[in-house]
């Protein structure tokens, strides 16, 4: 039975404060690394992604859509074509907050791997900003129906198709919110039982829950299986050699492993 690794990298990269010294030291990373796949959240500005593409000459494949902003300051980087690519918007919905400027949604594309092609969902969804995810939070009706919404985006994916769903979902991987969202849209949580916190943590927010998830859905012939850790913890040299985070969050990196006959879709 043909098996291909892929490896996977999503990345929430912080949108403020010492934004173009820190995509270039992300750049520098990325280009050196073995990554197959990276999903990048928070590239608001058309200028980031053409900063981390004249940087990351490695990875062949982009996606961003946008003018001055991207759409859902979402981009992808791939070494392998993305056959094609589309961005859906979240609905837009009250609390009224300068967040509604990024227009956050999910980035699907199909990429052409070697095993064959493979759906990768990049998302980012809406900052529970009270900090408070129990079921009557007016921020976990905002993420109920921005997760309502990528639930209908993966069940219109090609069943035939292996899929990745990876990001900032800024909701507790223990959340009945996730778990609900994971039954209805047929995907494994790739990550399920590890507790650890993924956005960094702070005097303010010293026990962060674990916000970046990947999941998956494997298809009757192509089984899609691996395993995940964090990764970009420590600080990282910048090009005027001062020390820093790359971003309030941590990366997630996958080994995964998709077995089964090639399937190429057009």
């Amino acid at each position: 039975m043909p098996v291909t690794g892929i490896r996977l990298l999503t990345f929430n990269a912080l949108i403020r404060g010492d934004v173009r010294p820190r995509l270039r030291a992300l750049a520098g990373i990325l280009q050196e690394a073995e990554y197959d796949v990276v999903c990048l959240q928070e590239i608001l500005h058309r200028g980031s992604a053409r900063l981390l593409g004249r940087r990351t000459p490695s990875y062949g494949f982009r996606a961003a859509g946008g003018f001055a902003l991207l759409r859902g300051g979402l981009m992808m980087l791939s070494r392998w074509p993305l056959v094609r690519h589309h961005f859906t918007r979240y609905p837009v919905t009250g609390p009224a907050r300068t967040e509604l400027l990024m227009r956050k949604g999910a980035q699907v594309a199909v990429v052409r791997t070697p095993g064959g092609d493979l759906a990768v969902v990049n998302t980012h969804l809406s900052a529970n900003r009270d900090d408070d995810w129990t079921a009557g939070n007016r921020y976990t009706r905002i993420a109920e129906a921005e997760l309502q919404t990528l639930a209908a985006l993966v069940a219109a994916i090609d069943p035939a198709l292996p899929v990745v769903v990876a990001g900032d979902f800024n909701v507790p991987r223990h959340s009945p919110t996730l778990t609900a969202f994971r039954a209805a849209a047929g995907l494994d949580d790739l990550l399920s039982g590890d507790s650890s916190p993924t956005f960094r943590p702070t005097a303010r927010f010293p026990k962060p829950p674990a916000l970046d998830q990947i999941y998956l859905r494997s298809t009757p012939s192509r089984a899609l299986t691996g395993d995940a850790r964090l990764a970009f913890q420590d600080p990282v040299r910048l090009p005027d050699a001062r020390e820093a985070y790359l971003s309030d969050h941590y990366a997630i990196e996958a080994d995964l492993t998709l077995t089964g006959p090639a399937d190429h879709r057009g």
